[in-house]
């Protein structure tokens, strides 16, 4: 197979030209091709067979140790004026980008088969949705694409329609850390990526295309690309809401998207249809409405057991890659807080000692269709989307900021997710547990300036009247004694339909300084081992704390300069003064 569009077989030319592999392969998507890539991974040690009575048609892949998570320090955004990148992206002039990544491109797939991936990000026949092409040396990296990406002949033939696609280039180098780049150049809609097989360095349509370039695409085409879950909540009367969610990396979001109802909730449902990206348009009636640019998920394991996510827990037993976990003697992939079983070798393949750390990388990852999720929606595959009634920002904080709170309205929202702030995990590279701002869960992902981004969120309180209410959460408020004070997973839901009652104006909400909080008895608490003086804690705000958190969001601004709309600016100030006032 190749192609009809002239400008795609050009670029697959010159870069075989450039890169030299020693033969060039179209994907096609089909199941068979799966199949036959899986069999050649297991042939020359890329992947293992796990237990397939247990786990059938489940695959264990290895990285290298130097390998294991995103390289924020490496990944750069490449626009012609350093300004237009911003002080949230390490910039590189797009002349010398070319030059430097190029160079490491240079003969770097002789030997490799060169794999084509045209694919869609979206419903396949969605006005929503966009397309790229990824060209690697990986079979992993084809094998997870087909899991996670409508990819293959239905999306070549979309490219082909429409003539426009991202160009994405991928090799795994040497896997030498200091031959690693992830290169973006939003203005010519262009991805490279040499050194790494890790997923969000080398999966090319997930973090790359589908958040860092797709969010400079959003700003010009009048949509947002958003790191956000999408999950419908469905009441026992049928009635269904979709809220989309902003959290960042490993603070809860596929256990929030899979969500199981207690047996204290009767009646109702979750469905996931995203639990990662969300791509969210305005339609004729200005109402905003998501797609989930992915068809799967590329999840952190660690933590999944039956009572934090029994969804996540059921879907991967088939069906699935999993990398860096270790295995069991019985040869079942394991992981830290599994609950069953015990390891037998690590995440590097060597027999399990207590000694040299966690069995499982804190990293470790699950690649699966989203399909496999007993929760899983057809909606998922609406080329309309869904109409979203509610954004929510969140992320780890120990203490500051309550269960829940309402936004004011929506400029009041877009400063509550430009403040938002959350402690550091082991998806990122660098110290664990540090508190950073991660405006709109988005620092590592948005490709161009966040001075900008926000302008262009704000600008949306101008073309509808009928947008979403914004809130925010917090899941993991600690006591001193470190203990959580609220118990989270399926008891979330209880937050959820507060965040529910307050779009259908049901319930009222105390008016504070940072927004609306919940009023006592407002949240359901019934059969919780969580006391009235616990929920006040919950539900209440330390004014000091806050006037010093206001201080910080506004230094946090004021780095972005000239870039910075000053109605946020304005926002800022006004919320600063008004817990000056209530102090």
């Amino acid at each position: 197979m190749t192609t009809t569009l002239e400008a795609l077989q050009q670029w697959v030319d010159a870069v075989a030209a450039h890169t030299e592999p020693s033969d060039i392969r179209w994907c096609t998507g089909s199941d068979a091709e799966y199949q036959e890539l899986v069999t050649q991974m297991l042939e020359d040690g890329t992947l293992s067979a796990l237990n397939q009575d247990e786990y059938p048609n489940c695959y264990l892949h290895l990285s290298n140790a130097n390998d294991v998570a995103r390289v924020e320090h490496l990944t750069y955004v490449c626009t012609c004026e350093a300004e237009d990148a911003g002080p949230n992206n390490h910039w590189m002039a797009p002349e010398e980008a070319h030059r430097k990544v190029d160079a490491l491109f240079d003969g770097a797939m002789r030997g490799r088969t060169m794999y084509v991936i045209p694919y869609c990000m979206g419903p396949i026949d969605s006005p929503y949705s966009r397309c790229g092409v990824e060209i690697t040396d990986s079979a992993y990296v084809v094998a997870n694409m087909k899991l996670m990406t409508r990819m293959g002949t239905a999306a070549l033939k979309r490219i082909e329609r429409e003539r426009r696609f991202v160009k994405g280039l991928h090799s795994t180098g040497d896997l030498d850390p200091e031959r690693r780049l992830i290169m973006h150049f939003p203005e010519e809609l262009t991805i490279k990526s040499i050194g790494s097989g890790y997923g969000g360095n080398a999966l090319l349509g997930k973090k790359c295309h589908a958040l860092r370039i797709a969010s400079y695409q959003a700003r010009q085409e009048g949509w947002l690309a958003e790191h956000m879950l999408i999950v419908g909540v469905e009441s026992p009367d049928g009635e269904t809401h979709f809220i989309a969610c902003a959290f960042p990396s490993a603070c809860g979001k596929t256990n929030l998207a899979m969500l199981v109802p207690p047996a204290s909730q009767p009646g109702w449902k979750i469905w996931t249809l995203g639990d990662d990206i969300a791509w969210l348009h305005l339609d004729d009636q200005g109402q905003l409405r998501a797609i989930n640019p992915e068809s799967g998920y590329f999840g952190v394991v660690p933590g999944t057991n039956t009572k934090t996510n029994k969804n996540a827990f059921e879907m991967i037993r088939h069906d699935t890659i999993f990398t860096n976990v270790a295995r069991t003697a019985d040869n079942e992939p394991w992981w830290e807080d599994k609950k069953v079983g015990e390891p037998a070798t690590d995440w590097q393949g060597r027999e399990y000692r207590a000694g040299n750390g966690p069995a499982a990388h804190p990293n470790s990852r699950f690649t699966v269709a989203a399909s496999n999720n007993p929760c899983y929606s057809e909606l998922a595959e609406a080329a309309e989307g869904v109409p979203i009634s509610a954004i929510v920002f969140g992320g780890r904080r120990k203490e500051l900021a309550p269960l829940v709170y309402e936004s004011k309205d929506w400029r009041h929202g877009v400063l509550v997710g430009a403040g938002v702030a959350s402690e550091t995990t082991a998806a990122n590279i660098g110290e664990v547990g540090v508190v950073r701002r991660d405006s709109m869960a988005m620092k590592p992902f948005c490709g161009y300036n966040f001075g900008d981004y926000w302008a262009h969120w704000l600008s949306f309180d101008e073309r509808s009247d009928k947008l979403p209410r914004i809130f925010h959460v917090n899941w993991f408020r600690q006591d001193s004694d470190g203990k959580f004070l609220w118990p989270g997973f399926g008891e979330n839901l209880r937050v959820l339909r507060w965040i529910i009652d307050r779009c259908e104006d049901r319930v009222g909400g105390k008016e504070t300084p940072i927004g609306y909080l919940p009023n006592a008895g407002d949240i359901d608490t019934r059969d919780l081992d969580v006391s009235p003086e616990t929920m006040e804690i919950l539900t209440s705000i330390d004014v000091g704390q806050w006037r010093s958190e206001l201080a910080s969001v506004g230094g946090y601004l004021e780095a972005y300069g000239d870039r910075l709309p000053a109605e946020l600016r304005e926002e800022q100030q006004r919320i600063a003064a008004a817990l000056v006032e209530a102090s």
